[in-house]
């Protein structure tokens, strides 16, 4: 190696023992399963099916549900399942309505989505997990996803973790959180490969999105480069963008997403 690249990485790790935790820790990442790459493409503004798509990984999420449940749980279960994990919130009001045993739902729920959990974490190092988790579950959830070689009693060790979340009536919460990491490991990195904006109204809430992605890189489209331009000032990219924007009835992107008065 050249020595110019050595003066560098010794300012990164200035000790033998430094360099050789580095060089031991790539190694083990480099032994997992490679993490899942996500490319999705020509999202034109179209925020609800970019969205959907991301919370689902196309099909990521409910391939996992498969690889894990097999044959033990049905495939309504599983579609119930995998709905919850994309639409937590949403998912929650109507089981929180229709449920007659709603702990005992809980319960069962919070067993199904920490064995999910474990499944989609098991590609990747502890230390990345643990960057990954909310912080108010942090410590909750790194427990309940890691086997502990220590306790005897696993199954009574977890139940009452289970059980306190419930009866403290932080269950709800506490799913979501789950189903939002679930969501977000699923996905290793997120491709974009162009056109971001075009003739839809989300552009605006897809940007601020993928802005605060855990991964993501952007392969920007023609469309895109014409936002650019507009945003730069170029006279005729503006009137282009205007254009596009009237004939599909989409001012809103300019008029509330960037606050551009056209009246």
């Amino acid at each position: 190696m050249e020595l110019k690249y050595l003066k560098v990485l010794s300012e990164l790790y200035p000790t033998v023992p430094a360099a050789s935790t580095e060089i031991i820790n790539l190694q083990a990442i480099l032994n997992l399963p490679k993490g899942t790459e996500h490319v999705i493409s020509d999202i034109h503004g179209e925020a609800d099916q970019f969205f959907h798509v991301l919370k689902n990984g196309s099909g990521a999420v409910r391939a996992k549900i498969d690889d894990e449940f097999g044959n033990s749980l049905s495939i309504r279960d599983k579609k119930q399942l995998a709905t919850l994990i994309y639409y937590p919130e949403q998912k929650l009001d109507l089981i929180e309505k229709s449920e007659p045993d709603l702990e005992d739902w809980y319960k069962i729920t919070l067993n199904r989505l920490i064995q999910v959990c474990k499944r989609v974490a098991s590609k990747y190092t502890r230390s990345k997990v643990r960057k990954a988790l909310p912080p108010d579950f942090a410590y909750i959830i790194e427990e309940l996803i890691n086997e502990k070689e220590e306790v005897l009693n696993k199954e009574a060790y977890y139940n009452g973790i289970i059980d306190t979340i419930i009866r403290i009536d932080r269950a709800r919460p506490f799913i979501v959180a789950l189903c939002n990491l679930i969501q977000r490991l699923v996905i290793d990195r997120l491709h974009i490969v162009g056109d971001i904006y075009d003739r839809g109204s989300g552009a605006v809430e897809i940007m601020d999105h993928l802005m605060t992605y855990h991964s993501v890189d952007i392969q920007w489209g023609n469309h895109d480069l014409l936002w650019m331009g507009a945003a730069s000032g170029q006279e005729a990219c503006i009137a282009n963008v205007i254009r596009i924007c009237a004939r599909y009835g989409n001012l809103e992107t300019l008029e509330d997403g960037y606050g551009i008065n056209l009246l």
